[in-house]
C-alpha cells in the first residue's frame, strides 16, 4: 500500500489513447511512488516511475492477482474495438477480460478500482437536454461495443454490493481524442487504408447532416486529469465527462468552412452498412445507430465533486485531432503508432 514513496497504480490498457494520457499524469504527480502498466505488447515509452508488464486479458488466467497486491488503486482501462465482425472476441477480451480484473482487484485486497465505462453505456436519450448520472445504462443491444459497456455496468452492481469495502468509479467520457491518438483512430473506425490527409477543410465543399448526430467530445489529456483525481479523492460512483459545445453538422461547419447539407440516416446507413459488409469500413453500422442516439450527459457532478472541468473546448480538441490526422500523428507505443496514408 502507500508509503513514504508514494502510492502504487496499477494501470491496465496503459499504451492506448487513454492509457497514455493517464500513465504519464501519474508519472508526473509528486503522490505516486510506482505505476504499473499493463498491455498486450510492451512499449519503448518509459515514463519515470513507471514499470510494464505484458498482459493480454483475453486469456490470462492468473497472474492478475500477484500484479495487483500491495496496490493502491487499479485503473481499468483495457478494451478491445475490434475485430467488429468478431463480436465473441472483443467479449473475451472486454468483458471476460474486464471480470478477471475485477476479481483479482477483489482478491487482492485493492482499496480502490476506477473503471473505464462510456457514454455509449446509456440508454437511448435526448439530444436537447444534458443527462446526468442517474439516466439507465442500457446500451444500445445492436452494438457490441454499447453492449459489452452496459454489460460491465450490471457486473459492477454485483461487485459493489458483494465487495462494499472496494471504493468503485465509474468514468462515463465523450468521445476522446487527442493528436497522438489520430492515426490509431483513423485505423479503427475509418481503415487503415483511409488516406489521413483527406482531412483538410479544402478537400471538404459540405458536411452531412443527419438527423440525430449530435454528439460531445473530449480531450484525452482533460478525461486523464479525471481519472488522477478519482484516485486520489474518496469518490463513488458514477462520473460524466465532457466538454462543450456539443457538436454537429453545424458546429463542424463552421469550424472546417463548409456547408451542411442534409442526408436521411438511412441512405448514410445504408452506406456504412455496405461498407463494413465489403470489409472496406471497420465501424459497423450498429455503432452508427447508437451515436445517433446516445444522450447528451451533464458533467456537474464531476465539477462538483472532483473538482474537475475540462481545459480545452470540443472544437479545440476536434481541431487538434484533424491536425492529427492530417499528419499521421502518433506516440511511442504500438497502439498509438503514427502513420500517414495517402
Amino acid at each position: 500500500m502507500s508509503s513514504a514513496t508514494g502510492m502504487r497504480i496499477v494501470v491496465t490498457g496503459a499504451t492506448g489513447n487513454v492509457g497514455t494520457s493517464v500513465v504519464r499524469l501519474l508519472s508526473e504527480d509528486p503522490e505516486v511512488g510506482s505505476v504499473l502498466g499493463l498491455a498486450r505488447r510492451l512499449p519503448d515509452w518509459s515514463p519515470p516511475k513507471t514499470d510494464w508488464d505484458a498482459v493480454d486479458l483475453a486469456s490470462e488466467r492468473s497472474g492478475l492477482v500477484e500484479r495487483f497486491t500491495g496496490a493502491d488503486a487499479v485503473v481499468h482501462l483495457a478494451w478491445a474495438f475490434q475485430p467488429t465482425h468478431d463480436p465473441a472476441a472483443t467479449w473475451r477480451t472486454n468483458v471476460l477480460g474486464s471480470m478477471r480484473v475485477f476479481e483479482a482487484v477483489a482478491e487482492a485486497g485493492v482499496p480502490a478500482l476506477v473503471h473505464a465505462s462510456s457514454v455509449g453505456a446509456y440508454s437511448p436519450g435526448p439530444k436537447d437536454e444534458a443527462v446526468d448520472e442517474s439516466w439507465p445504462t442500457h446500451g444500445w443491444p445492436d452494438a457490441a461495443y454499447c453492449r459489452e459497456k452496459a454489460y460491465l455496468e450490471r457486473a459492477l452492481d454485483t461487485f459493489e454490493r458483494d465487495h462494499p469495502g472496494t471504493r468503485v468509479v465509474r468514468m462515463r467520457p465523450a468521445f476522446l481524442f487527442k493528436r497522438e491518438s489520430a492515426s490509431e483512430q483513423r485505423r479503427i473506425f475509418g481503415g487503415k487504408f483511409l488516406p489521413g490527409p483527406l482531412a483538410r477543410p479544402e478537400l471538404l465543399p459540405f458536411l452531412p447532416d443527419i438527423p440525430g448526430l449530435r454528439v460531445q467530445a473530449l480531450h484525452t489529456d482533460d478525461a486523464a486529469r479525471a481519472y488522477r483525481l478519482a484516485v486520489h479523492s474518496d469518490a463513488r460512483g458514477a462520473f460524466n465527462l465532457a466538454a462543450e459545445p456539443a457538436v454537429d453538422a453545424h458546429v463542424l461547419g463552421e469550424m472546417l468552412g463548409a456547408r451542411p447539407v442534409r442526408l436521411p440516416r438511412t441512405a448514410a446507413r445504408s452506406a456504412i452498412a455496405a461498407a463494413w459488409g465489403l470489409h472496406l469500413l471497420p465501424a459497423s453500422p450498429h455503432l452508427f445507430d447508437a451515436v445517433l442516439r446516445l444522450p447528451l450527459m451533464d458533467s456537474a457532478r464531476a465539477r462538483t465533486e472532483l473538482g474537475w472541468q475540462p481545459e480545452r473546448t470540443a472544437t479545440e480538441v476536434l481541431a487538434e485531432f484533424l491536425q492529427g490526422l492530417q499528419q499521421g500523428a502518433g506516440a511511442g507505443t504500438e497502439p498509438l503508432r503514427g502513420r500517414k496514408v495517402g
